[in-house]
């Protein structure tokens, strides 16, 4: 419930302290005093888009504050925004400055504006002229019907909602899966196939690298061999003519320091020296030696084995590298790419039961839905009826009908329409149509009312819900607003005195013009002073004596009709 609201600087405003109370509230004042004010500060209050042209002139800032107090089903996004509140009372503050910088808090907490549309929604619902039209598309209207249904609809949606996102989703993998299928199945027999390929092959990590080295051998082998051939015969001559090989060369030097190293350790030293190279020559030798025995044989055959191997290694390499280690890789992950791909037909087997499995809990769903608004519908075309004919419409009669939807989506399988039979035999037609401003006013109110039972908010905002109608029938109105009144915290901003009559409290707004300044106030109305008032809406003259006698009787009619 709104106990206050304190507006400074916005508009005509200069300042002005609202208090407001349980039951119904109106807000009068002549036309231009400034109610459009009040009603764009609690728009502030509630996370509406500011506007610094709504800043008074000269001003460098507007700011609004209201006091709330809440309800325990409001609390629990509050505890959830970190902030402590004494006694359940809510200080919700909104600051516009001129060059259009908007800054909000609640309780002295600084919080984005958008936090205040949040809480908003579970304090307030605002009902202006432009929201006449609420009723009229088909969500709306779905969403008037489930509400009015209540917490029994509620839970089974919510439960359709889970399975329905569940069901899409396999749905959306299965097509996917499916799609795929094609190319998975052409990727694993391309795979199976390297991988037969490869095996056959069976690369070796840098067996590239040792056959360049073997063939480059192979291919100068004459060469080597003529080579190792004539190092060897330096080193160790096996002719019988008198030329003297390394080894040879190096015995006899040695031999020449042994005959006299007895004379000399020095000699002896050196003589040792040369035997041990000696030694190493003949090591030299043998292992030249073994070098040229190993290239015996036909090595064409061999660098023709060696080639082919290495065409064998390029080849996959083109396939599958670009080097030797990328094949080997590729081969030795390709088991698992396999069983990836395998696997697909397993997963598109079991999506396929699940996709059928939630597509039948949704459609179980979809017709427990059906038949909760089935219900709900006839419910609420004779709650509404009934409503209009204590608005002054007997003989109007509201449908509500069901037809199935074309498949099933977010909300179940229903499409609700709201149609209106203006007076009895008239076709029934949709909302804003066939009906007059002030018809329509009336219709708007009394869907409003009965769908108000099931409202979470608290506090309803009504801006000349009334527009257009008059007589008896703004009687009719003002009594459904004080009916409403009785359960909810209702504020109306209304030119009717038939309206205004049924007031719990009563609000005035005052406009006064100087040559130097327009300034707006807002005073609470008691006694006489709202008989004064009523008498000037009635006949634009406070002091008329026959309009005081009006505006009595119609005080004293809102009074026995409540």
């Amino acid at each position: 419930m709104i106990e206050e609201i304190l507006i400074r600087d916005l508009g005509v405003i200069s300042e002005a302290k609202l208090e407001f109370g349980p039951g119904l509230t109106v807000l009068t004042g002549e036309t231009g005093a400034g109610k459009t004010m009040v009603l764009n500060a609690l728009g502030l209050l509630l996370g509406e888009r500011s506007d610094s042209s709504a800043i008074r002139k000269g001003q460098e800032q507007a700011f609004v504050e209201g006091r709330w107090l809440l309800a325990d089903s409001a609390m629990k996004r509050i505890r959830e925004l970190g902030i402590e509140l004494d006694d359940q009372e809510l200080l919700v503050n909104r600051s516009v400055s001129a060059e259009g910088r908007s800054r909000a808090a609640l309780s002295g907490k600084s919080v984005p504006v958008g936090i205040l549309s949040e809480i908003g929604d579970q304090l307030v619902v605002v009902h202006g002229q432009s929201d006449q039209i609420r009723l009229r598309s088909a969500t709306a209207q779905r969403e008037a019907l489930d509400q009015f249904a209540g917490d029994a609809l509620a839970k089974v949606l919510s439960e359709y909602a889970i399975v329905f996102a569940n069901w899409k989703q396999s749905s959306s993998r299965l097509v996917e899966l499916t799609t795929q299928l094609e190319a998975r199945s052409r990727e694993a027999d391309q795979i199976r196939s390297a991988v037969e390929e490869l095996t056959a092959l069976d690369p070796k990590p840098g067996e590239d690298v040792e056959l360049s080295e073997k063939a480059s051998k192979l291919t100068h082998l004459e060469e080597l061999r003529i080579a190792a051939t004539e190092s060897h015969n330096q080193l160790s001559s096996e002719g019988f003519d008198d030329s003297s090989d390394a080894i040879t060369l190096i015995g006899k030097a040695r031999r020449a320091l042994e005959a006299v190293s007895e004379h000399d350790p020095e000699l002896a030293s050196l003589a040792e020296q040369l035997k041990e190279i000696g030694y190493s020559l003949n090591e030299t030798s043998a292992s030249i030696s073994g070098y040229l025995a190993s290239l015996d044989g036909d090595g064409s055959q061999e660098l023709e084995r060696v080639q082919q191997r290495r065409a064998d290694l390029t080849s996959a390499m083109r396939k599958y590298g670009p080097s030797l280690e990328d094949v080997v890789s590729f081969l030795e992950n390709s088991g698992a790419r396999l069983l990836d791909l395998d696997s697909s037909d397993k997963e598109i087997q079991e999506l396929t039961v699940q996709e059928e499995s939630l597509g039948k809990q949704a459609l179980a769903l979809a017709i427990t839905i059906t038949d909760l608004r089935t219900k709900a519908a006839a419910e609420l075309a004779k709650s509404v009826t009934a409503e209009l004919a204590a608005l002054a419409m007997t003989g109007a009669s509201l449908e509500v009908t069901i037809t199935p939807a074309s498949e099933l989506g977010l909300h179940g399988a229903d499409q609700v329409a709201i149609l209106l039979s203006a007076y009895p035999g008239a076709e029934p037609r949709a909302l804003g149509k066939g009906a007059s401003g002030g018809e329509l006013s009336r219709i708007m109110l009394a869907i409003e009312v009965v769908l108000a039972k099931s409202e979470l908010a608290p506090t309803f905002i009504f801006d000349e819900v009334d527009a257009g109608v008059g007589g008896a029938a703004a009687t009719e109105v003002g009594k459904r607003l004080a009916t409403l009144a009785q359960n909810a915290q209702v504020i109306v901003v209304t030119h009717l005195p038939q309206v205004a009559a049924f007031a719990t409290r009563h609000l005035r707004v005052l406009k006064s013009v100087s040559d130097q300044y327009t300034a707006t106030d807002v005073v609470r109305l008691e006694g006489e002073a709202v008989v004064e008032e009523l008498a000037r809406m009635l006949s634009g003259l406070s002091e008329s004596e026959s309009g005081k006698t009006h505006a009595k009787e119609l005080l004293e009619l809102a009074k026995a009709s409540i």
